[in-house]
């Protein structure tokens, strides 16, 4: 099998539109969390609004599929590109990894909260963001661990901790959560690989849509096996709401994956989970400003660790110094 990601030609897309996209891309998460919160609350069923978020994401991109050429020729592009071995078989299951994030939302926020569920995540994305890129998983092929890049993942890390820091309260202490932590880290160390798989695919698929619509339809498999066995145990929750706002988790779901399958060929895994944490923080202080919720609340901690992400991005995508390499090829035996 040829090296994932290492034969084709690389996009050419500048950080200085790469990451921008990739900031609005992840302004999509909190409003999706927003409205798959709300419909988790009136369902009475975590796992009943994943299902409906993913089954309406899924039923958006069948429809672009079938209706615009692009769409179509991917689709054609799927079975030759299985059978030619052009990537792992596995990587067709990029949407499970989906699954498995939202269901560690249904399965620890209300252990952990929402802070500790955010630390915890993007503490997992940052090590496997520089790890995936090292391993040139993704459709940009290797690329150095360079120390600003180590950097710019230690100031996201501190900066997601600081940003979230007022929303901490009073719960237990974290030495009773460390078995809870882990599986938000590890749906956070997974997430990076899931944007490496959905970006090989759209390489080798020739566009987004097809590798969006493949990662939500393994993704939805999952989900209704996972609700369907929680009704036969528990019974189902609460009807379906007529209130269309409801139903916009999908297609929030599909801008964020579509958009992070092509950037991550250009900017790389880290750089691209770097500016979709940065979109998630800024839409996360907007909500809270134009539409809060009871209880929620904007603190300075939380307006200066969301500029501390920025700072990060910005780190994250300068080279590394001159001065300093050259002092490090001396050192080099």
């Amino acid at each position: 099998m040829a090296a994932v990601g290492s034969s084709a030609p690389r996009a050419h897309l500048s950080p200085l539109v790469g990451i921008p996209l990739a900031v609005a891309a992840g302004l999509a998460i909190p409003l999706q969390g927003r409205v798959n919160g709300a419909l988790g609350a009136r369902l009475d069923d975590g796992i009943a609004a994943a299902v409906v978020s993913f089954t309406v994401g899924l039923l958006i991109m069948v429809a672009i599929s079938l209706l615009l050429p692009r769409g179509r020729a991917g689709l054609a592009a799927v079975v030759p590109a299985i059978r030619a071995r052009k990537f792992p078989p596995w990587y067709l299951l990029a949407g499970v990894i989906g699954a498995f994030f939202v269901m560690s939302q249904g399965l620890t926020i209300s252990v952990l909260g929402v802070a500790l569920f955010t630390v915890s995540t993007v503490t997992g994305q940052m090590a496997s963001g520089l790890l995936v890129d090292r391993l040139g998983m993704g459709p940009a092929g290797k690329r150095r661990i360079t120390g600003m890049r180590v950097l710019g993942a230690v100031l996201t890390v501190a900066a997601v901790v600081w940003a979230v820091s007022p929303r901490f309260g009073d719960g237990p202490g974290v030495g009773n959560l460390l078995l809870p932590l882990l599986l938000p880290v590890a749906a956070g160390f997974l997430q990076s690989f899931q944007q490496a798989m959905n970006g090989t695919q759209t390489l080798h698929y020739g566009t987004p849509i097809t590798a969006t619509f493949v990662n939500l339809l393994t993704g939805s498999v999952v989900l209704w096996i996972a609700w369907l066995a929680k009704a036969g145990l528990a019974g189902a929750g609460n009807p379906l709401p007529g209130e269309w706002w409801y139903y916009l988790g999908g297609p929030l779901g599909c801008i964020y994956i579509g958009v992070g399958a092509v950037l991550v060929r250009s900017l790389g895994i880290l750089l691209t989970g770097l500016g979709l944490i940065a979109g998630q923080l800024l839409g996360s202080l907007a909500l809270d400003l134009v539409l809060p919720t009871p209880g929620s609340q904007v603190a300075v901690a939380t307006v200066l660790g969301t500029l501390l992400t920025l700072a990060a991005i910005v780190v994250a995508t300068l080279p590394w110094p001159r001065v300093v390499r050259r002092s490090v090829g001396k050192q080099s035996p």
